[in-house]
């Protein structure tokens, strides 16, 4: 077989192990704001329309594939996030041979980043980090070719558009794109007025959106990343989640499931001194900085960080590596892979249970006659049942169950609404139906949010409708018949308390 045939079989099999990821790993509850956010950004703007709690190129780029999906958007939205981890990995390979290191180090440190459980998670499941991700590699080539001396404004334009571009899907990569223009700045051989220009088409969407509704954009994008966190953790038994001594550990626990662990101590014992690899490290350091700023921090933060770093590792990869670094890059990809393989294995994959369940929901709220949105802490469901978010839940579970972060005011200015004040919400405009039970264990969520929805559906009377599913509940407004049965056959009740405000 010629070299460019086993490349291409690499490839290819790459490619299909990334897919089946996609498709068998289990559902997350974080996949709900952004498969929502990228189907309503069809016909609207986020936060001028509809509350985005992230820096907003991802819905806008994804939104023409979510139209194009239909009603499988959740399915084809993880499948594109397996797609652009392939590209990270084809772009990590590209970058360290524009750098001068050989093919077979640039292949191994390509395949050890695609050994890192923290990209196989973020690229299994559709959450913001697979397209970042892929940004922050493509962007290294250009920046390596400059190290080479290899600067063009072409290519120059190109590193400013993808790190900018990477900072308007998620707000972190912010903090290597910061890094890269004041080196540039220091280094005018990589031409720091191309690099602003490329930037300055995505500078200019993330202003413009902010101009359109500052207050929305802000809360969005700054106050709420930062605040939330403590706003729910901090109550019961979850406080321990924001002990800052715990960031460090975390992020070593993280960095461990994968071989870049190992890679961090290669690179410190053989301390770098090309510019490529000084340059790559830089960067890696900033996107770590960037991911231990928040608490907690959680793996998918770190995916910027990889890229450079396994970069920087091909340029110091000896022709042959010693038998213990060897059996260290072996034994913690291993340790990379076991979460991913094991979801493949696990038993049904998630997105065959996810379709039946869309499909179930839909068939439930046909016999109903379910036309108008829907509130629901999972509207990634939504995509296959034909319905409609109700604007208020695009965030999921994220705003909902906020404590203290908005007055009632702010909160039905921005359409957000949360637990505490949903009773005062829904009777002045109920949604059509609600939907309960995608917000559980099995989505990594909080079963006792949901518990808060469906509580306030039963109080207010609202009718079960039968769906065939041992997950999901439909409620929709009880009509006269309903009502008229229920008083005839319920016994009285004293009035609960819990959603008389």
């Amino acid at each position: 077989m010629s070299q460019s045939a086993r490349r291409a079989s690499a490839i290819a099999a790459l490619a299909l192990l990334f897919a089946l990821l996609a498709i068998a790993r289990p559902i997350d509850h974080d996949e709900s704001q952004y498969v929502a956010a990228a189907i309503l950004s069809g016909g609207a703007l986020p936060y001028r329309d509809f509350a985005y709690l992230q820096t907003p190129l991802q819905p806008l780029l994804f939104a023409p594939f979510a139209a194009l999906f239909g009603g499988f958007a959740w399915q084809g939205l993880r499948l594109l996030n397996a797609a652009l981890g392939l590209i990270a990995v084809l772009c990590v390979h590209r970058a360290a041979r524009e750098s001068g290191a050989s093919q077979r180090a640039a292949t191994i440190a390509a395949g050890l980043f695609a050994a890192t459980d923290i990209l196989l998670f973020s690229i299994g499941v559709a959450r913001n980090d697979a397209l970042p991700g892929a940004l922050v590699a493509a962007a290294l080539i250009p920046i390596v070719r400059a190290t080479q001396g290899k600067a063009t404004p072409i290519s120059a334009f190109l590193a400013g558009l993808l790190l900018a571009s990477a900072a308007a899907a998620k707000i972190s990569c912010a903090f290597p794109a910061a890094a890269y223009g004041l080196y540039a700045l220091w280094n005018r051989r990589h031409l720091p007025l191309w690099i602003a220009a490329g930037a300055l088409a995505p500078t200019l969407l993330v202003a413009g959106l902010c101009l359109a509704a500052p207050d929305d954009f802000l809360f969005g994008v700054l106050l709420f990343p930062s605040a939330a966190p403590a706003d729910y953790y901090a109550a019961g038994d979850r406080a321990w989640k924001l002990w800052a001594a715990l960031k460090p550990v975390d992020a070593l626990k993280f960095l461990a499931l994968g071989p870049a662990l190992p890679v961090l101590a290669f690179l410190a014992i053989h301390r770098p001194r090309s510019e490529p690899a000084l340059l790559c490290l830089a960067l890696a350091a900033a996107a770590l900085i960037a991911a231990l700023l928040p608490t907690p921090i959680w793996r998918q933060y770190l995916l910027p960080a990889l890229p450079p770093l396994f970069v920087a590792l091909a340029t110091m990869l000896p022709e042959r590596l010693s038998a213990p670094w060897k059996a260290a890059f072996l034994v913690f990809a291993l340790a990379g892979l076991a979460p991913s393989l094991s979801a493949v294995f696990a038993g049904k994959p998630a997105m065959a249970t996810a379709t039946r369940e869309m499909a179930a929901l839909r068939a439930a709220m046909d016999s109903a006659g379910v036309t108008g949105p829907v509130a629901t802490l999972a509207p990634q469901f939504l995509a296959g049942t034909g319905r409609v978010v109700d604007e208020r839940f695009v965030t999921g579970p994220f705003y909902f169950r906020a404590q203290s972060l908005l007055t009632p005011e702010e909160e039905q200015a921005r359409n957000l609404v949360s637990a505490r004040r949903m009773a005062d919400r829904f009777r002045a405009d109920p949604p059509a139906a609600i939907i309960v039970g995608g917000e559980g264990e099995w989505t990594s969520g909080d079963p006792a949010l949901d518990a808060m929805l469906e509580a306030w559906a039963v109080h207010a009377g609202w009718r079960r409708v039968p769906v065939n599913s041992e997950r999901f509940r439909l409620y929709v407004p009880a009509t006269e018949s309903d009502q008229a049965t229920r008083s005839r056959t319920d016994p009285p009740r004293r009035r609960s308390s819990s959603f008389s405000a």
